[in-house]
Protein backbone atom coordinates (compact mmCIF):
# COMPACT_ATOMS: atom_id res chain seq x y z
CA UNK A 1 0.00 0.00 0.00
CA UNK A 2 2.72 2.18 0.86
CA UNK A 3 5.41 3.46 -1.64
CA UNK A 4 8.15 2.73 -2.63
CA UNK A 5 7.79 -0.48 -0.45
CA UNK A 6 5.44 -2.09 -2.30
CA UNK A 7 6.82 -2.17 -5.51
CA UNK A 8 9.97 -2.80 -4.38
CA UNK A 9 9.20 -5.63 -2.55
CA UNK A 10 7.09 -7.02 -4.65
CA UNK A 11 10.17 -6.96 -7.56
CA UNK A 12 12.77 -9.05 -5.23
CA UNK A 13 10.40 -11.60 -3.71
CA UNK A 14 11.34 -14.86 -4.69
CA UNK A 15 9.58 -17.84 -3.59
CA UNK A 16 12.89 -19.13 -1.99
CA UNK A 17 12.85 -16.25 0.34
CA UNK A 18 9.61 -17.36 1.49
CA UNK A 19 10.31 -21.13 2.17
CA UNK A 20 13.30 -19.49 4.34
CA UNK A 21 10.67 -17.53 6.15
CA UNK A 22 8.44 -20.76 6.57
CA UNK A 23 11.40 -22.11 7.70
CA UNK A 24 12.54 -19.58 9.80
CA UNK A 25 8.90 -19.17 11.93
CA UNK A 26 8.90 -22.89 12.78
CA UNK A 27 12.49 -22.62 13.73
CA UNK A 28 11.62 -20.09 16.70
CA UNK A 29 8.54 -21.39 17.52
CA UNK A 30 9.29 -24.87 18.39
CA UNK A 31 6.49 -26.17 16.19
CA UNK A 32 5.01 -26.16 12.77
CA UNK A 33 2.48 -23.42 11.79
CA UNK A 34 0.05 -24.76 10.84
CA UNK A 35 -2.30 -21.88 9.30
CA UNK A 36 -1.54 -19.88 6.10
CA UNK A 37 1.36 -17.24 6.02
CA UNK A 38 1.09 -14.65 3.82
CA UNK A 39 4.17 -14.75 1.29
CA UNK A 40 4.27 -10.13 2.29
CA UNK A 41 4.26 -8.07 4.80
CA UNK A 42 1.82 -4.80 4.92
CA UNK A 43 3.66 -1.79 4.49
CA UNK A 44 1.32 1.19 5.98
CA UNK A 45 1.69 4.83 6.72
CA UNK A 46 1.95 6.08 10.13
CA UNK A 47 -1.20 7.86 9.83
CA UNK A 48 -3.33 4.85 8.98
CA UNK A 49 -1.74 3.00 11.68
CA UNK A 50 -2.26 6.28 14.47
CA UNK A 51 -5.96 6.49 13.35
CA UNK A 52 -6.78 2.66 14.06
CA UNK A 53 -4.88 2.60 17.26
CA UNK A 54 -6.72 5.83 18.23
CA UNK A 55 -10.49 4.38 16.86
CA UNK A 56 -9.86 1.49 19.24
CA UNK A 57 -8.86 3.38 22.34
CA UNK A 58 -12.47 5.56 21.77
CA UNK A 59 -14.27 2.63 21.53
CA UNK A 60 -13.36 0.70 24.20
CA UNK A 61 -13.46 3.82 26.10
CA UNK A 62 -17.59 4.46 25.56
CA UNK A 63 -17.97 1.21 26.67
CA UNK A 64 -16.34 1.48 30.20
CA UNK A 65 -17.75 4.47 30.51
CA UNK A 66 -21.34 3.52 29.54
CA UNK A 67 -22.86 2.42 32.85
CA UNK A 68 -26.32 1.09 31.16
CA UNK A 69 -23.60 -0.77 29.00
CA UNK A 70 -21.35 -2.38 31.81
CA UNK A 71 -24.54 -3.71 34.05
CA UNK A 72 -25.72 -5.13 30.65
CA UNK A 73 -22.54 -6.51 29.60
CA UNK A 74 -22.23 -8.31 33.00
CA UNK A 75 -25.60 -10.29 32.83
CA UNK A 76 -24.89 -11.19 29.53
CA UNK A 77 -22.35 -13.16 31.00
CA UNK A 78 -24.04 -17.11 31.39
CA UNK A 79 -24.36 -17.75 34.83
CA UNK A 80 -22.21 -21.19 34.45
CA UNK A 81 -19.19 -19.15 33.63
CA UNK A 82 -19.42 -16.10 35.76
CA UNK A 83 -15.95 -16.08 37.34
CA UNK A 84 -16.01 -13.55 40.71
CA UNK A 85 -13.58 -10.04 40.21
CA UNK A 86 -13.62 -9.35 37.13
CA UNK A 87 -11.77 -5.91 37.68
CA UNK A 88 -12.59 -2.30 36.29
CA UNK A 89 -11.16 -3.39 32.92
CA UNK A 90 -9.86 -5.96 30.60
CA UNK A 91 -5.95 -6.84 30.34
CA UNK A 92 -6.25 -7.27 26.88
CA UNK A 93 -7.95 -5.65 24.09
CA UNK A 94 -8.00 -6.63 20.24
CA UNK A 95 -10.12 -4.42 17.55
CA UNK A 96 -10.22 -5.75 14.06
CA UNK A 97 -10.67 -2.72 11.30
CA UNK A 98 -11.39 -3.63 7.51
CA UNK A 99 -10.47 -1.19 5.22
CA UNK A 100 -13.66 0.41 2.94
CA UNK A 101 -13.81 3.29 0.40
CA UNK A 102 -16.31 6.24 1.76
CA UNK A 103 -18.34 8.58 -0.42
CA UNK A 104 -15.57 10.55 -1.03
CA UNK A 105 -13.76 7.73 -2.61
CA UNK A 106 -11.34 7.76 0.31
CA UNK A 107 -10.35 5.06 2.33
CA UNK A 108 -11.11 4.66 6.05
CA UNK A 109 -11.59 2.21 8.71
CA UNK A 110 -13.99 0.12 9.74
CA UNK A 111 -14.80 -1.86 12.50
CA UNK A 112 -15.21 -5.52 11.98
CA UNK A 113 -15.19 -6.33 15.19
CA UNK A 114 -13.61 -6.26 19.18
CA UNK A 115 -13.02 -8.66 21.80
CA UNK A 116 -11.75 -8.34 25.63
CA UNK A 117 -9.52 -11.18 24.56
CA UNK A 118 -5.41 -12.36 23.75
CA UNK A 119 -4.30 -12.85 20.63
CA UNK A 120 -0.98 -13.83 19.10
CA UNK A 121 1.51 -11.31 21.22
CA UNK A 122 4.19 -13.87 20.60
CA UNK A 123 3.84 -15.01 17.48
CA UNK A 124 3.39 -11.52 15.98
CA UNK A 125 6.71 -10.49 17.08
CA UNK A 126 8.53 -13.68 15.55
CA UNK A 127 6.63 -13.06 12.59
CA UNK A 128 7.40 -9.60 11.92
CA UNK A 129 11.09 -10.26 12.74
CA UNK A 130 11.31 -12.86 10.28
CA UNK A 131 9.59 -11.10 7.54
CA UNK A 132 12.35 -7.71 7.74
CA UNK A 133 15.03 -10.39 8.16
CA UNK A 134 14.15 -12.64 5.35
CA UNK A 135 13.50 -10.15 2.52
CA UNK A 136 16.14 -7.39 3.99
CA UNK A 137 13.67 -4.62 4.30
CA UNK A 138 14.35 -1.20 5.33
CA UNK A 139 15.74 -1.14 9.24
CA UNK A 140 13.92 1.61 10.16
CA UNK A 141 10.78 0.19 9.25
CA UNK A 142 9.11 -0.88 12.64
CA UNK A 143 5.79 -3.21 13.68
CA UNK A 144 6.12 -2.10 17.45
CA UNK A 145 3.37 0.32 18.51
CA UNK A 146 3.51 3.61 21.11
CA UNK A 147 7.19 3.78 20.68
CA UNK A 148 7.72 0.05 21.93
CA UNK A 149 11.37 -1.88 21.64
CA UNK A 150 11.80 -5.28 22.37
CA UNK A 151 12.74 -4.95 25.56
CA UNK A 152 9.60 -2.53 26.62
CA UNK A 153 6.84 -4.87 24.31
CA UNK A 154 8.08 -8.22 26.58
CA UNK A 155 8.07 -5.59 29.91
CA UNK A 156 4.83 -4.99 29.28
CA UNK A 157 3.55 -7.83 28.62
CA UNK A 158 5.51 -9.86 31.81
CA UNK A 159 3.40 -6.95 33.82
CA UNK A 160 0.29 -8.79 32.72
CA UNK A 161 0.87 -11.79 32.09
CA UNK A 162 3.36 -12.93 34.96
CA UNK A 163 2.75 -10.64 37.51
CA UNK A 164 4.88 -10.40 40.68
CA UNK A 165 4.89 -14.33 40.70
CA UNK A 166 7.38 -16.93 40.15
CA UNK A 167 6.99 -17.75 36.46
CA UNK A 168 6.39 -21.75 37.58
CA UNK A 169 3.23 -20.77 39.59
CA UNK A 170 1.65 -18.95 35.87
CA UNK A 171 -0.16 -21.12 33.61
CA UNK A 172 -1.04 -20.81 29.69
CA UNK A 173 -4.11 -22.27 30.89
CA UNK A 174 -5.85 -23.67 27.13
CA UNK A 175 -7.95 -26.44 25.48
CA UNK A 176 -5.53 -29.28 24.09
CA UNK A 177 -2.91 -26.97 23.74
CA UNK A 178 -0.95 -29.16 21.58
CA UNK A 179 -3.83 -29.40 19.37
CA UNK A 180 -4.22 -26.06 19.00
CA UNK A 181 -3.28 -23.64 15.72
CA UNK A 182 -2.14 -21.51 17.98
CA UNK A 183 0.25 -23.54 19.41
CA UNK A 184 3.63 -21.61 17.98
CA UNK A 185 1.91 -18.03 19.73
CA UNK A 186 1.99 -20.45 22.97
CA UNK A 187 5.94 -21.43 22.91
CA UNK A 188 6.86 -17.63 21.86
CA UNK A 189 5.21 -17.13 25.57
CA UNK A 190 6.66 -19.62 27.15
CA UNK A 191 10.24 -18.92 25.99
CA UNK A 192 10.06 -15.41 26.49
CA UNK A 193 8.30 -15.18 29.81
CA UNK A 194 8.96 -18.80 31.60
CA UNK A 195 5.63 -19.24 31.67
CA UNK A 196 3.70 -23.32 31.37
CA UNK A 197 1.36 -24.20 28.50
CA UNK A 198 -1.43 -26.33 30.73
CA UNK A 199 -4.12 -28.26 29.70
CA UNK A 200 -7.35 -27.05 31.26
CA UNK A 201 -8.82 -30.36 31.74
CA UNK A 202 -5.36 -31.70 33.53
CA UNK A 203 -5.72 -28.98 36.16
CA UNK A 204 -5.79 -30.35 39.46
CA UNK A 205 -7.97 -28.66 42.42
CA UNK A 206 -7.44 -29.18 45.99
CA UNK A 207 -9.73 -27.00 48.11
CA UNK A 208 -9.29 -23.73 46.69
CA UNK A 209 -6.07 -24.21 44.95
CA UNK A 210 -5.25 -25.16 42.01
CA UNK A 211 -2.20 -27.27 40.67
CA UNK A 212 -0.60 -28.32 37.78
CA UNK A 213 1.31 -31.42 37.14
CA UNK A 214 5.22 -30.34 35.55
CA UNK A 215 6.91 -32.14 33.09
CA UNK A 216 10.40 -33.27 32.09
CA UNK A 217 13.18 -31.23 34.19
CA UNK A 218 10.53 -29.04 35.68
CA UNK A 219 9.60 -32.32 37.85
CA UNK A 220 12.10 -31.98 40.44
CA UNK A 221 10.03 -34.90 42.24
CA UNK A 222 7.39 -32.75 42.39
CA UNK A 223 4.06 -34.13 41.86
CA UNK A 224 1.99 -31.21 41.56
CA UNK A 225 2.97 -27.31 41.30
CA UNK A 226 0.70 -24.71 42.67
CA UNK A 227 -1.18 -22.34 39.59
CA UNK A 228 -1.10 -18.67 41.20
CA UNK A 229 -2.18 -16.78 37.88
CA UNK A 230 -3.55 -17.93 34.70
CA UNK A 231 -3.18 -16.72 31.35
CA UNK A 232 -6.58 -17.60 30.02
CA UNK A 233 -6.45 -18.73 26.30
CA UNK A 234 -9.54 -21.46 26.91
CA UNK A 235 -12.73 -20.33 24.95
CA UNK A 236 -16.08 -21.05 26.55
CA UNK A 237 -17.46 -22.05 22.85
CA UNK A 238 -14.86 -24.58 22.74
CA UNK A 239 -15.29 -25.96 26.22
CA UNK A 240 -19.11 -26.09 25.17
CA UNK A 241 -18.65 -27.44 22.15
CA UNK A 242 -15.89 -30.32 22.34
CA UNK A 243 -18.20 -31.15 26.13
CA UNK A 244 -14.90 -30.64 28.32
CA UNK A 245 -16.12 -31.35 32.13
CA UNK A 246 -13.51 -29.30 33.98
CA UNK A 247 -12.08 -30.24 36.99
CA UNK A 248 -13.12 -26.77 38.83
CA UNK A 249 -15.91 -24.45 38.78
CA UNK A 250 -15.79 -21.24 37.00
CA UNK A 251 -18.01 -19.50 40.05
CA UNK A 252 -16.13 -20.89 42.82
CA UNK A 253 -13.55 -18.34 44.54
CA UNK A 254 -11.00 -19.31 43.93
CA UNK A 255 -7.09 -18.57 45.54
CA UNK A 256 -6.02 -17.79 41.59
CA UNK A 257 -5.35 -14.46 39.78
CA UNK A 258 -6.30 -14.27 36.17
CA UNK A 259 -4.14 -12.66 33.13
CA UNK A 260 -7.06 -12.04 31.27
CA UNK A 261 -9.93 -12.46 33.12
CA UNK A 262 -13.17 -14.60 31.61
CA UNK A 263 -15.56 -12.35 32.40
CA UNK A 264 -14.41 -9.63 29.52
CA UNK A 265 -14.46 -12.75 26.88
CA UNK A 266 -18.31 -11.77 26.77
CA UNK A 267 -18.43 -8.47 28.28
CA UNK A 268 -16.70 -7.15 25.12
CA UNK A 269 -17.17 -8.53 22.28
CA UNK A 270 -20.22 -8.71 18.94
CA UNK A 271 -22.31 -7.92 21.80
CA UNK A 272 -21.09 -4.39 22.10
CA UNK A 273 -21.21 -3.42 18.82
CA UNK A 274 -24.76 -1.90 18.86
CA UNK A 275 -24.05 0.12 21.83
CA UNK A 276 -21.35 1.65 19.71
CA UNK A 277 -21.77 5.21 18.65
CA UNK A 278 -18.92 6.31 15.80
CA UNK A 279 -18.30 6.82 12.28
CA UNK A 280 -15.77 3.62 12.22
CA UNK A 281 -19.02 1.44 13.94
CA UNK A 282 -21.38 -0.02 11.20
CA UNK A 283 -24.91 -1.12 11.56
CA UNK A 284 -26.31 -3.54 14.07
CA UNK A 285 -29.15 -5.10 15.76
CA UNK A 286 -29.50 -8.18 17.96
CA UNK A 287 -31.67 -10.93 16.51
CA UNK A 288 -34.36 -10.71 18.95
CA UNK A 289 -34.60 -7.34 18.89
CA UNK A 290 -34.93 -7.21 15.30
CA UNK A 291 -37.50 -9.67 15.47
CA UNK A 292 -39.60 -7.10 18.02
CA UNK A 293 -39.58 -4.64 14.91
CA UNK A 294 -36.61 -2.49 17.33
CA UNK A 295 -33.59 -0.94 15.19
CA UNK A 296 -34.78 -2.50 11.98
CA UNK A 297 -33.94 1.01 10.61
CA UNK A 298 -30.24 0.72 11.51
CA UNK A 299 -29.76 -1.92 8.63
CA UNK A 300 -29.27 -1.71 4.98
CA UNK A 301 -32.33 -2.26 2.74
CA UNK A 302 -30.26 -4.62 0.30
CA UNK A 303 -29.95 -8.20 2.53
CA UNK A 304 -26.61 -8.95 0.56
CA UNK A 305 -25.35 -6.08 2.77
CA UNK A 306 -26.44 -8.24 6.17
CA UNK A 307 -24.27 -10.66 8.42
CA UNK A 308 -25.50 -13.09 10.89
CA UNK A 309 -23.19 -13.30 13.55
CA UNK A 310 -23.25 -15.38 16.80
CA UNK A 311 -22.02 -13.34 19.93
CA UNK A 312 -19.55 -15.74 20.92
CA UNK A 313 -18.01 -17.62 18.81
CA UNK A 314 -14.33 -17.67 17.70
CA UNK A 315 -12.23 -17.70 13.92
CA UNK A 316 -15.26 -16.84 12.35
CA UNK A 317 -17.36 -20.13 13.15
CA UNK A 318 -21.45 -19.52 12.86
CA UNK A 319 -20.74 -16.45 10.52
CA UNK A 320 -24.10 -16.69 7.43
CA UNK A 321 -23.74 -13.76 4.76
CA UNK A 322 -26.87 -12.60 3.09
CA UNK A 323 -29.21 -14.44 5.54
CA UNK A 324 -32.72 -14.86 4.54
CA UNK A 325 -36.05 -15.08 6.54
CA UNK A 326 -35.68 -18.37 6.56
CA UNK A 327 -32.16 -18.14 8.00
CA UNK A 328 -33.66 -16.31 10.77
CA UNK A 329 -36.27 -18.02 11.39
CA UNK A 330 -34.60 -21.15 12.33
CA UNK A 331 -33.05 -20.08 14.79
CA UNK A 332 -35.85 -20.56 18.01
CA UNK A 333 -36.57 -17.90 19.78
CA UNK A 334 -35.06 -18.06 23.29
CA UNK A 335 -31.97 -18.23 21.37
CA UNK A 336 -32.26 -14.74 19.36
CA UNK A 337 -30.21 -12.95 21.79
CA UNK A 338 -26.91 -14.30 21.24
CA UNK A 339 -27.21 -13.43 17.78
CA UNK A 340 -26.12 -9.90 15.94
CA UNK A 341 -27.52 -8.67 12.61
CA UNK A 342 -24.76 -6.73 11.10
CA UNK A 343 -24.37 -4.14 8.31
CA UNK A 344 -21.47 -6.14 5.89
CA UNK A 345 -18.11 -4.51 5.87
CA UNK A 346 -17.15 -4.48 2.34
CA UNK A 347 -13.55 -4.34 2.35
CA UNK A 348 -11.31 -2.58 -0.14
CA UNK A 349 -8.88 -4.39 -1.89
CA UNK A 350 -5.52 -1.62 -1.39
CA UNK A 351 -2.43 -4.34 -1.49
CA UNK A 352 -1.08 -5.40 -4.34
CA UNK A 353 0.25 -8.17 -5.10
CA UNK A 354 1.56 -10.15 -8.06
CA UNK A 355 -1.80 -12.07 -7.65
CA UNK A 356 -3.47 -9.12 -8.14
CA UNK A 357 -5.11 -6.09 -5.45
CA UNK A 358 -5.96 -8.21 -1.89
CA UNK A 359 -7.76 -7.18 0.94
CA UNK A 360 -6.34 -6.36 4.35
CA UNK A 361 -8.28 -6.57 8.03
CA UNK A 362 -5.42 -5.18 10.81
CA UNK A 363 -6.17 -6.07 14.13
CA UNK A 364 -4.63 -3.37 16.77
CA UNK A 365 -3.31 -5.42 19.73
CA UNK A 366 -3.89 -3.95 23.37
CA UNK A 367 -2.62 -4.87 26.50
CA UNK A 368 -3.51 -3.54 29.51
CA UNK A 369 -1.59 -3.75 33.23
CA UNK A 370 -3.67 -3.66 36.64
CA UNK A 371 -1.61 -0.18 37.61
CA UNK A 372 -1.57 1.13 33.97
CA UNK A 373 -3.07 1.95 30.91
CA UNK A 374 -4.62 0.72 27.89
CA UNK A 375 -1.09 0.37 25.51
CA UNK A 376 -1.20 -0.50 22.28
CA UNK A 377 1.53 -2.96 21.55
CA UNK A 378 1.40 -4.85 17.82
CA UNK A 379 -1.03 -5.12 14.95
CA UNK A 380 -1.67 -8.26 12.72
CA UNK A 381 -3.21 -8.47 9.25
CA UNK A 382 -5.28 -10.98 7.55
CA UNK A 383 -5.07 -10.75 3.93
CA UNK A 384 -7.60 -12.76 1.74
CA UNK A 385 -9.69 -12.31 -1.44
CA UNK A 386 -12.70 -14.12 -0.35
CA UNK A 387 -16.30 -13.58 1.62
CA UNK A 388 -14.00 -14.45 4.80
CA UNK A 389 -10.96 -12.89 6.34
CA UNK A 390 -9.40 -15.70 8.86
CA UNK A 391 -6.10 -17.22 7.81
CA UNK A 392 -8.46 -20.61 7.86
CA UNK A 393 -11.12 -19.55 5.18
CA UNK A 394 -7.76 -18.68 2.51
CA UNK A 395 -5.70 -21.57 2.96
CA UNK A 396 -6.06 -22.81 -0.58
CA UNK A 397 -4.85 -19.51 -2.33
CA UNK A 398 -1.75 -17.52 -2.58
CA UNK A 399 -0.52 -14.35 -1.35
CA UNK A 400 -3.01 -14.57 1.13
CA UNK A 401 -3.20 -15.37 5.25
CA UNK A 402 -1.74 -13.82 8.44
CA UNK A 403 0.59 -10.94 7.86
CA UNK A 404 2.58 -8.35 9.80
CA UNK A 405 2.41 -4.52 9.08
CA UNK A 406 5.70 -2.42 8.98
CA UNK A 407 5.54 1.52 9.30
CA UNK A 408 8.42 3.93 8.83
CA UNK A 409 10.03 4.89 12.18
CA UNK A 410 7.98 7.75 12.80
CA UNK A 411 5.15 5.50 13.21
CA UNK A 412 2.47 6.42 16.33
Amino acid sequence: MLEPYRTAFNERFTMGKYAELLRLLNERTRTEVEFRVCETPCFFAPELMQQLVRTGEELTAQLLENERYMAESEAAIPAEYRVPGDGGHPHFMTVDFGLVRNAAGELEPKLVEMQAFPSVFGYQVVLAQAYKEVYEVDLELQYLLGGLNDEGYWAILRDVIVGKHDPENVVLLEIEPEKQKTLPDFRVHADRLGIQIVDIATVVKEGKRLFYKPEGERRKNRALVPIERIYNRAIVDELVRKDIKLPFDYREELAVEWAGHPNWYFRISKFSIPYLDHPAVPAAVFLDDWFSGKGRERLPEDRRRWVLKPLFSFAGKGIHFEPSDEDLTAIPGVERHKYLLQERVQFEPVIQTPEGMTQAEIRILYAWPDDGKMTPMISLVRMGRGLMMGVDHNRDRTWVGGSASLTPKNAP
